[in-house]
């Protein structure tokens, strides 16, 4: 396994008063993202490695995922809908777990890329550092990078698990003004699934 380097860029305060956040207390909207590279990861039947400065396209977005949490198995269809929605717009998608979980490893994450039909790299950080780096608490949880990986928009794909009941699209909303050189009305919401333990 190829080892984890991540870089904590602009995270000298990590936690304190300055770079906290409404609902993340770590990270701040408009810092600079935190650098990861060598994290072992799948896209369809093949292996990769997620590498942040490796990554073209304008916008990243970063989700933090487990196997195991409900909540990201009811958002699994609108998470491919959206990379489908933004394919070709100079987007990637890609997905980390960080659970201890055998289940969030990956070998399952391959099983389940493969049964579900992923269409997006999903990856697996066993150290969870790049959770801590982010600030990251739930699953599912998501960060707009924009060009100059800067992080402009953090929290909930949208305001309801139930898909139906789905009024509001801050993912979509926020990555659709990143797109155009605009700042998102909504930079920050709430997370809303399984909490992520770290315990290492």
């Amino acid at each position: 396994m190829r080892k984890l380097v991540l870089t904590l860029a602009g995270l000298a305060l990590i936690g304190g008063p300055a770079l906290a956040g409404e609902f993340n207390k770590v990270i701040n909207i408009g810092q600079q993202a935190p650098k990861f590279s060598g994290i072992p990861a799948v896209m369809g039947d093949k292996e990769t490695t997620l590498n942040l400065d490796d990554i073209k396209e304008d916008v990243v977005v970063l989700v933090f995922l487990a196997n195991h949490c409900p909540v990201v198995t009811a958002y699994e269809d609108r998470i491919i809908d959206f990379n489908n929605e933004f394919k070709g717009k100079s987007v990637k998608l890609i997905g980390i777990a960080v659970s201890e979980q055998d289940v969030d490893r990956l070998p399952a994450i391959k099983s389940r890329v493969k049964e579900k039909g992923y269409n997006y790299v999903y990856g697996s950080d066993e150290s969870a550092a790049i959770g801590k780096a982010y600030g990251a608490t739930r699953t599912p949880e998501f960060f707009v990078l924009d060009k100059a990986r800067k992080i402009r928009y953090t929290g909930a794909l949208d305001d309801n698990q139930q898909e139906a009941k789905v009024k509001k699209t801050y993912l979509k909303d926020a990555v659709t003004a990143v797109l155009k050189g605009e700042s998102p009305e909504k930079t920050e919401t709430r997370p809303e699934g399984c909490g992520i333990s770290y315990k290492r």
